[in-house]
């Protein structure tokens, strides 16, 4: 059998490759692998940054579903304290506890209730409905929290729609 070329050609060949050619194509190669290396290694911490975001925000639609629910038990407790000369009952008191129990349970998943009334209006946090003529406030305080916002994780999940107090006309 013959080779493709001759024992010459070949010794020729090494000769020509200096040790100069080889430390230089050793240190491309080794920068190569290192870049690769710290490739990786991003890829592999961007996967797992998704995935604990993914785990933790999961929940977030099932607990937008959910809101309305809280809502409704609030709305139930509001009306009954609007008529406060009918005395608390059993029912009201249960309403109250399931609420309660609802809420605990929406933050062990990280769904945080926003604290709304008397604050500064904030839009990253607040959905303005409405404005009020109230001057027992500074203009541009939430006097009046008609649906509770909720955040999940430091994220908004749902804004708190408030009423905010107007700039007074002078005059």
């Amino acid at each position: 059998m013959s080779s493709p070329h001759s024992k010459e050609d070949e010794l020729v060949a090494t000769d020509a490759i200096d040790a100069a050619t080889l430390l230089a194509e050793n240190a491309a190669l080794r920068d190569r692998l290192l870049r690769a290396l710290a490739e990786a290694e991003n890829v592999r911490r961007r996967a797992e940054r998704e995935a604990e975001e993914t785990r933790k925000f999961a929940v977030a639609e099932f607990a937008r579903e959910l809101l309305p629910v809280v809502d409704n038990l609030q709305r139930v407790i509001d009306a009954k304290t609007a008529a406060p000369s009918e005395p608390a009952d059993a029912l009201t008191e249960g309403v109250a506890t399931t609420l309660r129990l609802f809420l605990q349970t929406l933050e062990r998943f990280g769904i945080k209730k926003i604290s709304a009334l008397g604050t500064r209006f904030d839009p990253t946090i607040h959905e303005a409905l409405m404005e009020s003529a109230d001057q027992s406030h500074p203009p541009g305080t939430v006097t009046n929290v008609l649906e509770d916002g909720f955040t999940i994780g430091g994220r908004l999940l749902r804004p708190a729609r408030v009423s905010v107090a107007k700039e007074q006309a002078d005059g």
